[in-house]
């Protein structure tokens, strides 16, 4: 063969195989160039993390509101109530994350109306009202909805596009992504009606908070059920539904391990229910369901073990809805620390390749690690021994509780009185008598009739705004509340006096518990004068997790005491750290965003320091996960929150959906 022959043999393909790369790379430069935000955790699996990169550390800064959106829902405690038959104490929290579909944004208020918006200006396309029952809902909110598109229907046909949502009143709903308008071959008329067979709701006390997943054409939900209110509350039944006709395919109910779950109802009520997002699997045909508790969740004498799925990561086969695996994280739970975050899928990275995983951070400020497949964990756990001594009637409590090894513990376990905080020192000497006068063994501490401090409180550690995973960063990023909270279990007659003397229901942080022998008194544990927490800063932090190894990477405080201290104690602290609720999402230009904080403002941090770059005042606090998008490579990408307040956390609420960008 002539070398000019052989050489032109190399060479070629050399050259082809580098015009192919080029392209590809070229291909996968404008597909990172834009991106849409599909589901309310970004993808299936809730990593909430983004190609986008137009948005860097260097420029964040620059970064303006380029768009405002007024819902108009908005409850504040005030004399509406009356005309909303809301309940007396009832608030509003616009906890939304929206989701780009179609180059369309869409959205939910806590009235449940949807709302679908141009994602470039903030102009409302359409909106619909479901017109929702009130009635003794005290706190209002819907965090996000889900799009599915019918594969079987012709392209740009009526409902071929649709948007789900779950209201606060027990409803599953179908529109057409389009129009706004309800699908009527779904269900009846585009509802279903989730009240059935859960055992007759009392107003207020069954509804949907977050947004149901879809697994092929499966719709999948669980509800949120009031706490705290009695023995044989509604059940918390997990559903599966034809997302085209609204039939029911599967239930299943958190019966003892072997027990059959009806699939038709009545569905046995008092069980663990699952308020929080799912996340899917759509390769292995997996949903991933966070659990509560049983009810009451303050006690559990009358159990007999109708708590083995509660405060647990179950996973279900998408097709029966039958348990393939659980990992309970909290034995015979009696401290409201069922899992209100979303399971988030990732990788886990070892020396022999990825292993797939799922993060499920915790209430606790405990992370587990979890092989995605089997349930069990990547990281050793521990079986720790933990405080005795329940109330009489409890009956035996579990001697250990589950302790991640890796990552460590993200909360504090132990709050003593000589760690009592007070912005004064006669709020530090009243937070100082309130944990002495109560039982402080740290984490796990029983209700009692005494007191009890509750540390983590009721709040969390982690909660419902999960965490973000930057796979190419190998970094989880999670916020976290320390914020103690005081319990003590009330014996009935005391209760029942209580109520008499008052001429109905007590004052507000007593709840029922009815079926038990006790009712429940909780609150936050904060000073009587100033009104900040007894426990020392910082209140909230936000930390990166390395995804390899579990070692903390870095941990710094998250939020200052402005709302919370008066003026100028809440500026020469600084960032102290403060109560948050609320998520963070990252991008692949390295920058971390997250609201969250009741100082009100959405912030920027650099992923791999955790150096803070960027923050922006909001109209009301932002308890709620950002977003970001962006439809053209020419185009601007957007970082998006809703400003909603929450009650709970005494930041007033609000209504505004603010869009940020770089300047045009």
């Amino acid at each position: 063969m002539r070398p000019t022959r052989l050489l032109v043999l190399l060479i070629v393909p050399a050259i082809a195989l580098l015009l192919l790369a080029c392209d590809r790379g070229s291909r996968e430069d404008e597909a990172a160039a834009t991106a849409d935000w599909s589901h309310y955790g970004g993808d299936e699996g809730g990593q909430r993390h983004s190609p986008l990169a137009q948005i860097t550390p260097e420029n964040v800064a620059g970064l303006e509101v380029a768009w405002t959106y007024h819902t108009g829902d908005l409850l504040d405690g005030s004399s509406a109530n009356a005309a909303k038959k809301a309940s007396t104490h009832a608030s509003t929290s616009f906890q939304n994350t929206p989701i780009l579909v179609d180059r369309t944004l869409y959205l939910c208020t806590p009235f449940n109306r949807v709302i679908a918006l141009d994602p470039e200006t903030g102009a409302e396309k359409w909106t619909f009202d479901p017109k929702v029952d009130l009635e003794g809902l005290y706190l209002l909110n819907c965090r996000g909805v889900t799009a599915w598109t019918d594969a079987r229907a012709e392209a740009g046909a009526y409902c071929q596009k649709r948007i789900f949502t779950g209201t606060v009143d027990g409803r599953l709903i179908a529109l057409d992504a389009a129009t706004g308008r309800p699908c009527p071959e779904f269900g009846k008329n585009g509802v279903v009606d989730l009240r059935e067979g859960v055992g007759d709701p009392k107003p207020g006390e069954y509804g949907v908070t977050s947004p149901p997943v879809v697994l092929r054409d499966r719709l999948i939900t669980g509800s949120m059920v009031l706490d705290n209110r009695r023995v044989d509350a509604p059940s918390g039944v997990v559903r599966a539904y034809s997302a085209r006709t609204g039939e029911r395919l599967w239930a299943w109910n958190a019966l003892p391990s072997g027990e059959q779950t009806d699939q038709a109802g009545p569905y046995r009520q008092g069980t663990s229910n699952a308020w929080s997002a799912f996340s899917t699997d759509s390769v292995r045909d997996l949903v991933f369901v966070p659990t509560g508790n049983s009810s009451p969740d303050y006690f559990g004498g009358h159990r007999e073990g109708l708590d083995d799925y509660s405060s647990s990561v179950v996973a279900l086969d998408g097709e029966t809805g039958k348990p393939v695996w659980h990992f309970q994280t909290v034995h015979h739970d009696i401290w409201d620390y069922d899992i209100g975050a979303q399971p988030v899928a990732f990788d886990f990275p070892t020396k022999d390749g990825v292993r797939p995983g799922v993060l499920a951070p915790t209430k606790m400020g405990h992370l587990f690690f979890l092989d995605r497949v089997t349930g069990r964990p990547l990281f050793p756990v521990e079986e720790r021994a933990v405080p005795r001594g329940a109330v009489p009637e409890e009956g035996p409590l579990s001697p250990t509780q589950p302790f991640p090894v890796r990552p460590r513990p993200l909360h504090p376990g132990t709050l003593s009185a000589d760690e009592a905080f007070g912005f004064t020192p006669w709020d530090r000497r009243a937070c100082r008598k309130q944990i002495e006068a109560a039982r402080s063994e740290g984490i796990f501490t029983p209700p009692s009739t005494q007191g009890t401090i509750q540390y983590p409180g009721m709040v969390g550690g982690m909660n419902w705004g999960s965490l973000s995973v930057d796979a190419g960063r190998r970094l989880a990023i999670v916020n976290n509340q320390r914020i103690a909270t005081y319990i003590r279990m009330v014996p009935r007659a005391e209760y029942d006096a209580m109520v008499e003397e008052a001429g109905g229901a007590p004052t507000f942080g007593f709840e029922p518990q009815e079926g038990t022998p006790y009712a429940l008194e909780r609150r936050p544990l904060l000073s009587p004068g100033l009104g900040a927490p007894c426990n020392p800063p910082p209140w909230g932090t936000l930390a990166a997790i390395d995804l390899a190894s579990g070692d903390v990477v870095w941990e710094v405080p998250l939020g200052n005491s402005r709302g919370l201290a008066p003026w100028p104690i809440w500026w020469m602290l600084g960032d102290i750290g403060v109560p948050n609720l609320g998520g963070p999402i990252t991008t692949a230009s390295g920058l971390t965003f997250i609201g969250a904080t009741t100082d009100g403002y959405l912030r920027a941090f650099r992923t791999e320091s955790g150096e803070e770059l960027w923050r922006a005042h909001l109209p009301a606090a932002a308890h709620a996960t950002p977003m970001t998008y962006q439809l053209e490579p020419e185009g601007r990408q957007f970082v998006v929150v809703a400003a909603g307040g929450h009650m709970l956390l005494g930041s007033a609420p609000g209504d505004a959906l603010v869009a940020f960008a770089l300047p045009d």
